[in-house]
């Protein structure tokens, strides 16, 4: 049961225990306990609980709900985070905090953990995805929710993809970024070598004239599998394309050229879950 102790009655946002929420973007949030892990912010009581259940450590929790108002995940995290301070405060007091409008009334400051290494993320798994400079928030979160429910093991961001712990992709995702093992590589790192040297073969997903379908069975055959996906304005990079033991694309419509990332994702991992 959850300490009523530990709730706060906040009528003004601006005290040094909110700035977190209040101050600072998520890019120095992520880079505020430098060369520690930083912080993250996790909104709605889905995503809060699937953080706490992989075991990320709560700072703060801020909610526009008591504990006899919320629903039953609500409940669950104010019993989760009995040693938690709880901020709570009215609608209108909330919505004052720019750009912070609440989903489901709830909020939590969380801390990072230090991120593995590509080649530990790939130990033991059989399929994987790699995300190439995939910019937007929202389609990184779909294409981890698309992973989970396909069965990817892990997936690998280059340097220039958006973070999945950015709100919007922990929310668009309902906290399956928090169940599925990723890393992000640094900038000049090469993940194709790295892969090869871990016993993947890869396959880029790019409108390309000597591609072959996502059906291909050479590709479904392979023992280890990195699927690679690219960047929503411009694709793949020429170099990870010829790179890559595959190119392979969507039979479509020929009145559309391609789908969206986070949707060809979903029908890819699928293809390969059937």
């Amino acid at each position: 049961m959850y300490d009523e102790n530990m709730i706060r009655i906040v009528n003004d946002l601006a005290i040094p225990e909110l700035d977190v929420y209040r101050l600072y973007n998520e890019i120095q949030l992520r880079k505020i306990n430098e060369p520690n892990p930083g912080i993250f912010i996790c909104e709605s009581p889905k995503v809060i609980l699937r953080a706490l259940e992989v075991g990320y450590e709560p700072i703060s929790i801020l909610t526009a709900f008591d504990y006899n108002h919320a629903n039953d995940e609500g409940k669950a995290v104010f019993d989760a985070c009995r040693d938690v301070t709880i901020y709570l405060g009215d609608d209108d007091v909330l919505k004052n905090l720019a750009g912070y409008a609440l989903t489901d009334g709830m909020l939590a400051a969380m801390k990072r953990k230090e991120l593995k290494g590509l080649e530990d993320i790939c130990k033991g798994k059989r399929i994987v995805a790699v995300l190439e400079n995939i910019n937007n928030p929202t389609n990184v979160g779909a294409i981890f929710r698309s992973a989970a429910a396909m069965g990817v093991e892990a997936i690998i961001l280059t340097a220039d993809s958006s973070d999945p712990y950015y709100r919007r992709a922990g929310r668009v995702s309902m906290g399956t970024v928090f169940q599925i093992p990723w890393t992000r590589i640094d900038k000049g790192v090469d993940y194709l070598s790295a892969l090869k040297a871990s016993g993947f073969s890869t396959v880029a997903m790019a409108l390309y004239r000597e591609a072959v379908s996502i059906s291909d069975p050479r590709i479904k055959d392979e023992d280890k599998l990195a699927v690679i996906l690219g960047n929503e304005g411009y694709g793949l990079k020429d170099d990870t394309i010829e790179r890559s033991d595959y190119v392979a694309m969507i039979p479509m419509n020929p009145i559309v050229d391609s789908l969206n990332v986070a949707a060809a994702s979903a029908v890819m991992f699928w293809e390969l879950n059937k």
